[in-house]
């Protein structure tokens, strides 16, 4: 099978299109023939060496997380999904692990049935980002009508979950992006909306109880001046040295810094099934043929764009 691998940390010139062995079950496991893979901001940190106190530096290693694609073997102990079942579903640890390739073999417990409704485009731009939004909401703690909260970068795909699930507990949320997303972030839950290129959220005379950095470009220092006393900063986005960093200055400082760290699981994708049903979108803003993989990352990292991006696979 044709995989995309890299053996070395960098930019988007070290991936390539090498020939793999397609991989076999275990008794626990399937194997997916791929139709689409997510780029995720994560791919990049991890491909450039910024998480390889995580990542390890093993190589070659894979890049993607999250795909949709049809079901060609299970193992014996798969109950619940057979041969010909379209499925999404996402690697157990995307800081080693990765789907760009004709085949992946996965946990059956990271496995879903796609839903009819939707493509397997939309279905792949899901479970990371998807469930990323849930542990975010799920941080923010007890919100309602009165909570203030602040999305910085809020139409990427992060965003476009993060918004629809607020607006089901009816926060007043304020959206930062810029003027292509303007509209769609209005439609998806926002009740103000600034454009970044046209206006400075930092210096404006507002403050928040919740402020999440979705862009990376924000960071706690800049947030705290638009943070109220007791207000909480989130970020999805973190650097290793920012986890046990936030944790012992948070027992100095009533103005929170709270890393986001996801993990996958059928509890969490169960919100989003059900979000769904109930009218959830997913934009896909576009998908890169397998041949250009490496004009799919270089598009991705640019970032500006409104949605997922993704790669076709078959």
């Amino acid at each position: 099978m044709k995989a995309i691998v890299y053996k070395k940390f960098g930019n988007t010139g070290v991936l390539e299109l090498v020939e793999e062995t397609i991989p076999t079950v275990k008794a626990d496991q399937v194997l997916v023939k791929m139709k689409v893979f997510s780029i995720n901001p994560m791919d990049w940190k991890i491909r450039k060496g910024e998480m390889k106190l995580m990542s390890g530096s093993k190589f070659p290693k894979h890049t993607g997380a999250d795909f949709a694609g049809i079901v060609e073997n299970i193992g014996s102990a798969v109950t619940g999904i057979q041969k010909g079942d379209e499925v999404f579903g996402v690697v157990r640890d995307m800081m080693k692990e990765g789907v760009s390739a004709e085949y992946v073999v996965v946990p059956a417990l990271l496995i879903w049935k796609k839903p009819s409704n939707i493509s397997f485009a939309q279905a792949a731009a899901i479970p990371v980002v998807g469930t990323a939004a849930v542990t975010a909401l799920n941080k923010m703690g007890n919100i309602g009508s009165e909570t203030s909260i602040l999305i910085n970068g809020a139409t990427g795909g992060f965003g476009m979950f993060l918004l629809q699930l607020l607006k089901q507990k009816n926060a007043t949320v304020t959206a930062v992006t810029n003027s292509k997303g303007m509209e769609l972030a209005t439609t998806w839950g926002a009740d103000l909306v600034i454009d970044y290129a046209k206006e400075n959220v930092i210096t404006q005379n507002t403050s928040y109880d919740i402020v999440i950095d979705l862009s990376g470009k924000m960071g706690y220092k800049n947030a705290r001046h638009i943070m109220k006393p007791k207000a909480i900063f989130l970020n999805p986005t973190p650097k290793p040295i920012d986890i046990p960093l936030s944790i012992f200055k948070n027992l100095f400082r009533t103005q929170k810094h709270v890393v986001v760290l996801s993990s996958p699981s059928t509890k969490h994708t169960a919100v989003l099934l059900t979000a769904l049903k109930n009218g959830l979108q997913v934009e896909v803003n576009k998908v890169f043929p397998f041949a250009d993989f490496q004009k799919a990352y270089q598009y991705a990292e640019q970032g500006g764009y409104i949605g997922k991006v993704l790669v076709e696979v078959n």
